[in-house]
C-alpha cells in the first residue's frame, strides 16, 4: 500500500486560473462525474475520493461545469477576484 492510500486525505483547496478549488471529501461519493467532465483536474485516489490535480491546465469554465456536476456538492469554487464563492451557489 502507498502513502496516499495509507493516509487519508485532507480538504486541500487550490488555485487553478482564477478560481480557488475545494473538494470536500466527507462528502465525496466517488461518482467521477467531475473526473468525466475534467480528467486534468480531478482523479479519483484510492479510497474513491476526488482529488484536484493542481497542474491543471483546464479552463476555469470547464472546472466549474465538472463542480456542478457532482451530486452531493462536495466541489466548492470560489472566484478570488471578487471573493465570492461561485459554486454551490
Amino acid at each position: 500500500m502507498d502513502d496516499q492510500q495509507a493516509q487519508p486525505q485532507q480538504d486541500a483547496e487550490f488555485q487553478i486560473g482564477k478560481y480557488k478549488v475545494k473538494v470536500i471529501r466527507s462528502l465525496c461519493i466517488g461518482a467521477a462525474s467531475c473526473v468525466a467532465i475534467s480528467g486534468p483536474t480531478f482523479q479519483l485516489d484510492g479510497e474513491n475520493k476526488a482529488v484536484i490535480q493542481p497542474s491543471s491546465a483546464d479552463t476555469p469554465e470547464n472546472i466549474l461545469m465538472a463542480a456542478e456536476s457532482c451530486p452531493t456538492k462536495a466541489i466548492i469554487v470560489t472566484d478570488t477576484e471578487t471573493g465570492q464563492q461561485v459554486w454551490p451557489a
